[in-house]
C-alpha cells in the first residue's frame, strides 16, 4: 500500500464564527466538550496515523493556542503571515510529506457515524488506493445548492497523491483550484460516499447543530460542571455553572448561567459572551 501521512488543516480565522473565534481558533472550539481538532486527530489515530512523523497540523490564526494544544502529538507547521489556504497549507508541508500521499482533513468538519469506530468511518478513502487518484469523502449535494462535484459535496477529508502534492505552491491557494478540479478534469477524482452525518461548523447555527447532534438528544455535562438549575438537550463544559435554565445550548468551559436566566438556542462563552442562534 502507498505510504500516507495525515494532515489536519487548522489555520483558518473562522470569521463567520466571530465573536467566538476572537477567544479561540475555530479548530479548538469544542463540540460535545471535545475540541474539533482533537476529533480530527482521533479519527487519524483510528487509521493508525499518529505522532509527528505521520501527522501534521498547520496553524496561523491564534497559532500559539494551536501549538500549545497540539504539543508533541503532531508535526506543526506555523504560517507566520496568516493563513495561506488549504492548498498553500499542504504546499508548505511538502518536505515533511516527502513522497507520501496525504490524507487531508479540515479541523472544522464535524463527522459522526455511530456505527463505526473513530477513523474507520473514513477508511474507505484508503481502501485499495493505488496512490495515483485523488479521493474525496462526499455526500449528495443538498437540494437547491450549486457547485460540488458530479452532484456530490465535499465532507471534510480528501486523499491526495504525491504526484499532485509535489507541485503545490506554499503561497495562498486552495485545493479546489490546484487539485480537485484538475483531477476531475482528467477523470482522476474518485468520490467516496460518507454514510454518516457531516456538518461544516463554520457558522454559529451549524456549530450549535453539531453540538446538539453530539448529545444524541440528551445532554453532555462535564463532570466538573456545577448544576443547580435545569439543563435540557445541551452541552455544558468543564467548570461551567448553571443556576438558571439551559435549553438546546452550548456552554464553554467556565461559562456561567445565573438564576433566574433562561438560555435557549445559544452559545455561552466565559466573559460572559453570548451568541444567540
Amino acid at each position: 500500500m502507498t505510504a500516507v501521512a495525515g494532515v489536519i488543516l487548522a489555520a483558518g480565522e473562522g470569521q463567520r464564527l466571530r465573536p467566538l473565534t476572537e477567544l479561540l481558533p475555530k479548530a479548538l472550539c469544542p463540540v460535545g466538550n471535545v475540541p474539533l481538532l482533537d476529533r480530527a486527530l482521533t479519527r487519524l489515530t483510528g487509521l493508525g496515523l499518529s505522532g509527528p512523523d505521520d501527522v501534521a497540523v498547520n496553524a496561523a490564526y491564534l497559532a500559539d493556542q494551536v501549538v500549545r494544544h497540539v504539543g508533541d502529538r503532531a508535526h506543526l507547521s506555523v504560517e507566520p503571515d496568516g493563513p495561506v489556504g488549504t492548498s498553500g497549507g499542504v504546499g508548505r508541508l511538502k518536505s515533511w510529506i516527502d513522497g507520501r500521499g496525504a490524507l487531508v482533513g479540515n479541523a472544522d468538519a464535524y463527522l459522526a457515524d455511530p456505527t463505526r469506530d473513530p477513523g474507520k468511518d473514513i477508511a474507505a478513502l484508503l481502501d485499495g488506493w493505488d496512490g495515483e487518484t485523488v479521493r474525496m469523502l462526499s455526500k449528495p449535494t443538498l437540494p437547491g445548492t450549486t457547485g460540488g462535484f458530479s452532484g456530490r459535496r465535499f465532507t471534510g477529508f480528501s486523499l491526495l497523491p504525491w504526484r499532485y502534492i509535489q507541485h503545490l505552491s506554499p503561497e495562498q491557494s486552495d485545493l479546489v483550484r490546484t487539485v480537485w478540479r484538475p483531477a476531475e478534469a482528467e477523470d482522476s477524482l474518485e468520490l467516496i460516499n460518507f454514510d454518516g452525518v457531516y456538518i461544516d461548523t463554520g457558522t454559529p447555527a451549524d456549530y450549535l447543530l453539531a453540538n446538539l447532534h453530539s448529545t444524541q438528544g440528551a445532554s453532555l455535562i462535564h463532570p466538573t460542571a456545577t448544576i443547580t438549575g435545569t439543563v435540557t438537550n445541551s452541552v455544558v463544559g468543564a467548570h461551567a455553572t448553571v443556576h438558571g435554565t439551559v435549553t438546546r445550548s452550548v456552554l464553554w468551559p467556565t461559562a456561567h448561567v445565573p438564576a433566574p436566566e433562561s438560555l435557549t438556542s445559544s452559545i455561552r462563552a466565559p466573559g460572559p459572551l453570548t451568541v444567540p442562534v
